[in-house]
């Protein structure tokens, strides 16, 4: 039987109110707001309503346990982005959703790149980076992989300075990578570009517009799921596994929480 190993980052509702200031507005991707229906409390009346009865009449007093989720986006936690989230088309054609993606598309034999020797804080992730990373991992990205960078990122709580501090994706980078094969494209940082004050920063100062969320829209020229908040990616071979992406079934969205998990031999 395989080893398994879960990548999937908690979705814990207190760690919302952590975000730095600059990204707050960024609370529904960490974490829902949640109203919880106690057994013994909401939960109790809501039972007792619907099914006509008394606590008495329940064993030990007791209603069902239940929860509300509220202001939750669908690219909470650890999650997959459907190409649909990159733009309206893809490689000319009407962008896929979430719902629109076989597992069999999910589940897919999965490559490590450890680039963290050779990345630096809110700096892109470099075609070099990537290429010697990839030879540690054995020198080869075969067709519908699933690869998995680790920057290093996973070790930072919410309310850690260096959070939004993660190396990022470029658009090169992006394609250097799905031009390969990939089809799956998974970072333990909160996001696969580079931060966002930075894009905005060097936009604001050069007006290249290239520089603007390039590896996400590197996904209208080649399709593929990108795939952030993975965490254990150190638990991991550097390849020789195969990791399942198990995203809610949203109807047409986006994008969906996911559970991640690998299957180590």
């Amino acid at each position: 039987m395989p080893r398994i190993v879960d990548l999937t980052s908690t979705i814990d509702p207190a760690q919302r109110d952590l975000l730095p200031d600059h990204i707050k507005h960024l609370k529904a991707v960490v974490a829902p707001v949640v109203e919880v229906f106690h057994p013994k409390e909401k939960g109790l009346e809501i039972t007792c309503n619907v099914l006509g009865c008394c606590p008495e009449d329940l064993p030990d007093g007791e209603g069902w346990g239940a929860e509300r989720l509220n202001d939750m986006s669908s690219h909470c936690g650890t999650h997959v982005d459907a190409p649909l989230h990159s733009g309206a088309t893809i490689e000319g054609k009407a962008a896929r959703t979430i719902s629109d993606i076989a597992l069999e598309e999910l589940y897919r034999p999965g490559i490590v790149l450890d680039v963290r020797p050779w990345v630096q804080p809110r700096e892109a992730i470099s075609i070099e980076a990537l290429d010697r990373a990839l030879e540690a991992a054995g020198g080869r990205i075969e067709q519908g992989m699933a690869v998995l960078l680790r920057t290093g990122q996973e070790r930072y709580g919410y309310n850690d300075p260096e959070f939004t501090t993660y190396p990022g994706m470029t658009r090169e980078g992006t394609l250097h990578l799905t031009n390969q094969g990939a089809t799956i494209l998974g970072t333990d940082s909160f996001a696969w570009d580079r931060p966002f004050d930075v894009m905005r920063k060097i936009f604001a100062e050069t007006g290249d517009r290239s520089v603007l969320w390039d590896g996400h829209y590197a996904i209208k020229e080649r399709e593929a799921f990108i795939v952030q908040k993975l965490e254990n990616l150190g638990a991991l071979p550097l390849r020789g596994f195969m990791v399942g992406f198990f995203p809610i079934k949203l109807k047409g969205m986006s994008a969906a929480p996911a559970r991640v998990v690998a299957f180590v031999d």
